[in-house]
C-alpha cells in the first residue's frame, strides 16, 4: 500500500494545522504524497508541458506553505477542495503567462504576420475549463482510494470479481468461468462491493480527501 493510500484517512484539518509550522518536514511529506498526482494530472490535462506542470505543482506547494500561516480552515465557509483548487489554477495561469513573452521573442525576427500566428499558438487558459478537470481529476482519486479501502475489507474472491467486472470490463460470463461460480455469484459480489465503495468514497469526500 501506498503512502498516499495509508493516509487517506486522515483529516485534512489535523494534517493542515501541522503544516503551519515549516519545520514539519514529515507532515509536508505526506501533503506532497496525497496531492501531487491531483495537481500534477490537472495541469498536464490544463495543456501544460511536462516541465510546466512541475514548476506548477511546485509554486502551488509554495503557495499552500506561504498561506499556511494565517490559513484557518473552515469548511463551512470553502471546502479544501476548492481552496487548492483556487491555488493550482492561479500556478496555471502563470505558467501560460510565461509562454507569451517566449513566443513573441521567437518571433521576433519574424515578418509581422508570422509573429502574429505565433502568438496566437500559445495556449489560451480561458478555453481550459479547469473546473471540470479539477472534479474529474478529484474524483478519480476518490474511487482509487475507496476501492484500497475496501480491498482490505472485503474477501479476496468478492474483491477479484469486482476487479475484474468493475475495474478490467471483464464480461460476467468470462468471471463466472475462470472463478468456477455462477453468474448470479458473480453479479451479487460485484453490486455487494461497488456499494462498498461508493459508501466508502462518500465519507471520503465528506473528510475532504
Amino acid at each position: 500500500m501506498s503512502h498516499v493510500e495509508q493516509r487517506i484517512g486522515q483529516t485534512r484539518q489535523t494534517l493542515l494545522n501541522r503544516l503551519k509550522n515549516w519545520d514539519d518536514q514529515e507532515s509536508w511529506r505526506q501533503f506532497f504524497d496525497l496531492y501531487w498526482r491531483l495537481l500534477h494530472s490537472v495541469a498536464l490535462k490544463a495543456g501544460l508541458t511536462e516541465q510546466e506542470a512541475e514548476d506548477a505543482v511546485q509554486e502551488t506547494i509554495i503557495s499552500v506553505a506561504k498561506t499556511m500561516v494565517k490559513f484557518h480552515y473552515d469548511p463551512s465557509r470553502c471546502s479544501f477542495k476548492t481552496w487548492l483548487f483556487h491555488l493550482a489554477q492561479k500556478r496555471i495561469a502563470d505558467q501560460y503567462r510565461k509562454r507569451l513573452p517566449a513566443a513573441v521573442a521567437r518571433g521576433s525576427n519574424a515578418a509581422t504576420s508570422t509573429r502574429t500566428a505565433t502568438v496566437e499558438r500559445v495556449a489560451d487558459p480561458a478555453s481550459v475549463d479547469l473546473d471540470a478537470l479539477w472534479e474529474a481529476e478529484w474524483q478519480t482519486i476518490v474511487f482509487e482510494a475507496a476501492v484500497t479501502r475496501v480491498k482490505a475489507k472485503a474477501s479476496a474472491q468478492s474483491y477479484q470479481i469486482f476487479d475484474l467486472c468493475a475495474l478490467r470490463n471483464w464480461p460476467v460470463k468470462r468471471v463466472a468461468a475462470a472463478l468456477n461460480i455462477s453468474a448470479a455469484q458473480v453479479y451479487l459480489a460485484k453490486h455487494r462491493v461497488m456499494g462498498l465503495v461508493k459508501r466508502e468514497a462518500r465519507l471520503l469526500e465528506k473528510q475532504g480527501l
